[in-house]
């Protein structure tokens, strides 16, 4: 062969190898808790066709090459959307009988981030979250001011009676004779905070992102902001890990726990299911914490960790054929492993 033809074979292969799509990748989860097998097949019906939609939906956002903060935001306005989620419409009603919702969006390409705490009249408080991100100088913002900001970007406002439902309303009459009588919540699900909704993406560009929607913690009071709008605790992604979690907030919040997995990847170079088993299912626990998260490396490598009877969570990448999963003996791409390979510390 010729040098000259050398030369462009090489530059060649040079081109190709530096145009090489990343297979895209999407994972959702609706929530973990004690989601048991008695549930009525109307619901798990519409659960899983909600789950279908949003990975079908979101992953339509990739193959268009769209990046993956598109497809984030897409599946999870699809479950705010739906009434089976603790998120947008389905949230729960807090101590005074108000929804109110926060939301987180991070770009782990540029590592921006943009959230939003305790809104009652917006829509898809993921949209907000990512308009804060784009749109503003500033990553967090809270009530009044967060939803005069959606109005000013055009974000869709609605009367606070779209959010309500019976069954959560319903749940927080229960909470509130139990409160009356000084008993402690019966429902875990009042009791400990599992209602979220999130995804993770991996682009065509080789690209993460992370996003987290959640109506909190029923009954809850006193302003109480849980992990989800807080960056590295419940949302989180850079160039090698995102991140979304969903359990009991304060403990996602004490151990910083997104940003924990994704420092165990990036910085430590574990394997993002061992690095999310020993946050999850080791730190979590020990410290009387529970719930669960996805989690997605660079590469494409998923893990599903949770510690209780299941967790609503779906994924869909080189087949393009969407996932759902939601009990505890379900496999998915993780099978819940490998297990921690030692004690972590809650240091």
């Amino acid at each position: 062969m010729k040098l000259s033809h050398l030369f462009v074979a090489l530059a060649a292969l040079g081109v190709a190898a530096m145009t090489h799509a990343t297979t895209p990748v999407l994972v959702i989860h609706g929530g973990s808790g004690v989601i048991k097998r008695d549930m009525t097949p109307a619901k798990e019906k519409a659960v899983r066709a909600a789950m279908t939609k949003a990975l079908v939906d979101g992953y339509a956002q990739l193959k268009a090459g769209k990046p993956a903060l598109d497809a984030v935001t897409t599946a999870i306005t699809v479950l705010e959307d739906d009434s089976n989620f603790n998120a947008g419409k389905g949230s729960v009603f807090n101590h005074d009988g108000k929804n109110e919702m926060d939301a987180a969006v991070m770009d782990g390409d540029t590592l921006r981030a943009g959230s939003i705490a305790g809104v009652h009249r917006v829509k898809n408080p993921i949209l907000l979250a990512r308009a804060v991100m784009e749109h503003s100088s500033h990553v967090m913002l809270i009530g009044d001011g967060a939803e005069a900001f959606a109005k000013e970007q055009g974000i869709t406002l609605v009367d606070p009676s779209y959010f309500h439902t019976d069954e959560r309303w319903q749940q927080l009459q229960k909470a509130l004779k139990e409160d009356a009588a000084k008993q402690p919540h019966v429902d875990v699900e009042t009791a400990k905070h599992f209602g979220t909704v999130g995804a993770v993406a991996l682009d065509g560009e080789g690209h993460l992102a992370a996003g987290t929607s959640t109506g909190g913690m029923a009954d809850k009071r006193w302003g109480r902001v849980g992990d989800s709008p807080i960056i590295g605790a419940g949302t989180y992604a850079n160039a090698q890990c995102a991140v979304s979690g969903t359990g009991w907030g304060e403990f996602y919040i004490r151990t910083v726990a997104a940003h924990e997995i994704c420092m165990k990847v990036s910085m430590l170079n574990e394997p993002i299911q061992r690095a999310a088993a020993e946050v999850i299912n080791q730190e979590i626990p020990s410290m009387g914490g529970s719930g669960g998260a996805i989690a997605l490396d660079s590469d494409g490598n998923i893990a599903m960790p949770f510690n209780t009877d299941g967790m609503y969570r779906g994924w869909i990448g080189a087949d393009g054929v969407p996932h759902v999963a939601i009990y505890d003996d379900e496999p998915d791409p993780s099978n819940r492993t490998p297990a921690p390979a030692a004690s972590a510390s809650t240091d």
